[in-house]
C-alpha cells in the first residue's frame, strides 16, 4: 500500500477523483461555503451524522463530489485514539467494495499524533495475511492519499508514520506465519533480508557458535526440537561507532508446546505467536531502514522451538547460563526467560546505553493488564519514563509494574543459583525478577507483551505491537540513561 501526503481542504477534496473519500470531522467542525461542507452541515442538522468517534455516514456518487463514495466519519475531540477508531470504522465500511484509491481528509488542522493515528488506522483496518493461502485475496486498497491543510509542515510526522506502518506490517507478517513457515532458520532468513536495506547488517549464529559462547540455558530449551536454534544479531548503524547502541532483545520461540510441561491442547495453535517479541525487533529494523535516523541499534533474537522429545529438558534439570549462573528448571513451559537470559548476558559486549527485552512471557501479565497495555519493568527510572512516554505518543500503551526484591523470594532453590519459576501469584513480576539477575551491568527494561501481541477469536492475528512504542522511544531517546 502506497501513502501520499497532499495539501487539501474540503473544497479541493470534493474535486479529487478517488474510489473513497474519508472526511474526518471533529466536534468543532464549522462549515464553509463549499459543496462538501454543505453536505456535512445538512447531515449534521438532520442528525444523520454524529461527530462522535466511530460514527459514519456513507454517500454514494453524491452530487458535486468527484469521488465514487464519501464516508463522513466523526473523530470526537480529535485525539489519536478517536481518529484511529474513526478511520478504522470508515475503512471497514468500504473495504468490501472495489476501493483501490482512498483519500483521507482532515476537516480541521490535526496534531501530529492524530495524523499518525490515521495512517496506522487505515493500514490496520485493511491488512490481510495471504502468505499461506492457495488463492490469496490480498489488500484491495492500493493507494492512500492523506490530505491536511498544510502538507509540508506534516511531512516529518507523515514519514515516521509510514515507516512505522512498514515495521508493524513486517512484524505482523512473521508473527502470523505458522510455525512450519517461520522456523528459527526461516526467521534468520527474514533478518538477513533486512541486511539488504540501508545501514543494516546481520550475523546468524548456529548451534556450534552458541555452544562455544556457553549459552547453556538457551541450548537447553532448543534441545527437544529437530529444528536447529539460531541466534540472530542485527545491527543498525546510523551514527558514529563511538555512540553507544540501544540493544533490543526479542524472544524468538517459534513454537511453544510447553515442552515436557506441555500446554493444554485448546488454543495451542496460538503458540506460533510466541516469537512476537522477535517479530517486533524485525519490525523496528524495517522502520529504521526507512527513516535512517542518526542512532545505533542492536537487535538480538534467540530463536528456537520448545518441544517435548527424548532429548528435551525435564523438570528438575539444572543448566548453566552464559553468565555462569545455574538454573533449576522447575517448569519447562517457562522457557522464554531461559533463552532471554543468555541474550541479556550477550548484550553486555556492546556496552549499551540501554537494553530492552520484548517477550510474550507470562499469562499472568494478561490477567493483570489484559490486551490494552503491555507490562513494563525496569531497573532505571529514566528509561522507564521514556518508554512510558513513547507508549503514550505512539498509542502503543504500556504500564509500569513493580520490581520489589520480595518478589524474587520464590525463585530461591536448594539445587541451583535460581529457579526458573516461583509461585502462581505475581507471576509476571517474578519472571521479570528472574531476568533482572542477568541485566545488572546496564540500564534495562522488560516489556511483557503476552496480552498485546496478538488477538484471539474471530479477529485472530498479530497486532505488530510494540513496534510503534519502540520506534518512538528510539527516535526520542537521550544519549544515555543514568
Amino acid at each position: 500500500m502506497n501513502f501520499e501526503l497532499k495539501t487539501f481542504d474540503l473544497s479541493s477534496a470534493a474535486i479529487e477523483k478517488c474510489d473513497a473519500l474519508i472526511v474526518l470531522l471533529g466536534q468543532s467542525f464549522k462549515p464553509a461555503d463549499d459543496v462538501l461542507s454543505t453536505l456535512v452541515a445538512q447531515a449534521l442538522k438532520a442528525k444523520d451524522l454524529e461527530t462522535k468517534a466511530g460514527k459514519t455516514l456513507i454517500l454514494y456518487r453524491a452530487n458535486g463530489l468527484a469521488c465514487t463514495r464519501a464516508v463522513l466519519a466523526g473523530i470526537g475531540d480529535g485525539s489519536a485514539k478517536d481518529v484511529r477508531q474513526a478511520v478504522s470504522a470508515a475503512v471497514s465500511a468500504v473495504k468490501s467494495s472495489n476501493v483501490k484509491k482512498v483519500l483521507i481528509c482532515f476537516a480541521a488542522l490535526p496534531d501530529a499524533q492524530a495524523l499518525r493515528a490515521a495512517l496506522v488506522g487505515v493500514a490496520e483496518a485493511s491488512y490481510v495475511f495471504t502468505t499461506t493461502k492457495s488463492k490469496p485475496e490480498g489488500r484491495v486498497i492500493q493507494r492512500v492519499v492523506v490530505g491536511v491543510p498544510d502538507a509540508p509542515t506534516f511531512k516529518p510526522v507523515f514519514d515516521r508514520a509510514v515507516a512505522a506502518v512498514a515495521g508493524i506490517e513486517f512484524a505482523k507478517e512473521w508473527a502470523n506465519r505458522p510455525a512450519n513457515h517461520a522456523t528459527p532458520t526461516l526467521l534468520a532468513g527474514a533478518a538477513q533480508s533486512l541486511a539488504k536495506l540501508a545501514n543494516i547488517t546481520c550475523e546468524v549464529l548456529g548451534p556450534k557458535e552458541v555452544a562455544k559462547l556457553g549459552m547453556g540455558s538457551f541450548m537447553a530449551v532448543a534441545q527437544g526440537s529437530d529444528e536447529p536454534l539460531r541466534f540472530i544479531v542485527l545491527r543498525y548503524e546510523g551514527a558514529n561507532k563511538s555512540h553507544a547502541p540501544t540493544v533490543l532483545v526479542g524472544k524468538g520461540i517459534t513454537f511453544d508446546s510447553g515442552g515436557i510441561s506441555i500446554k493444554a491442547a485448546a488454543e495451542m495453535d496460538e503458540m506460533k505467536f510466541d516469537m512476537s517479541g522477535a517479530a517486533s525487533v524485525l519490525g523496528v529494523f524495517r522502520a529504521l531502514a526507512e527513516l535512517k535516523p542518526a542512532i545505533n541499534v542492536v537487535g538480538l533474537i534467540p530463536a528456537c522451538e520448545n518441544l517435548p522429545s527424548g532429548r528435551a529438558i525435564k523438570p528438575g534439570d539444572v543448566v548453566t547460563s552464559m553468565s555462569g549462573q545455574t538454573i533449576e528448571i522447575l517448569n519447562t513451559d517457562a522457557e522464554g526467560r531461559l533463552v532471554l537470559c543468555d541474550a541479556l548476558t550477550y548484550a553486555e559486549r556492546f556496552k549499551p546505553r540501554a537494553v530492552v527485552d520484548i517477550a510474550t512471557l507470562t499469562g499472568a501479565c494478561v490477567v493483570a493488564l489484559g490486551a490494552v497495555r503491555s507490562g513494563l519493568f525496569s531497573n532505571n527510572e529514566e528509561l522507564a519514563a521514556a518508554l512510558l512516554a513513547a507508549g503514550e505518543s505512539s498509542q502503543d500503551l504500556c504500564w509500569r509494574m513493580p520490581l520489589d526484591d520480595d518478589y524474587a523470594e520464590g525463585l530461591k532453590t536448594s539445587f541451583a543459583d535460581v529457579a526458573n519459576v516461583a509461585g502462581r501469584t505475581g507471576g509476571a513480576i517474578s519472571a521479570a525478577k528472574f531476568l533482572q539477575r542477568f541485566a545488572t551491568k546496564y540500564s534495562w527494561a522488560h516489556l511483557d507483551i503476552a496480552g498485546t501481541a496478538w488477538k484471539s477469536g474471530t479477529a485472530k492475528g498479530a497486532t505488530g505491537r510494540p513496534v510503534a512504542l519502540l520506534l518512538d522511544y528510539l527516535l526520542a531517546a537521550p544519549a544515555s540513561h543514568k
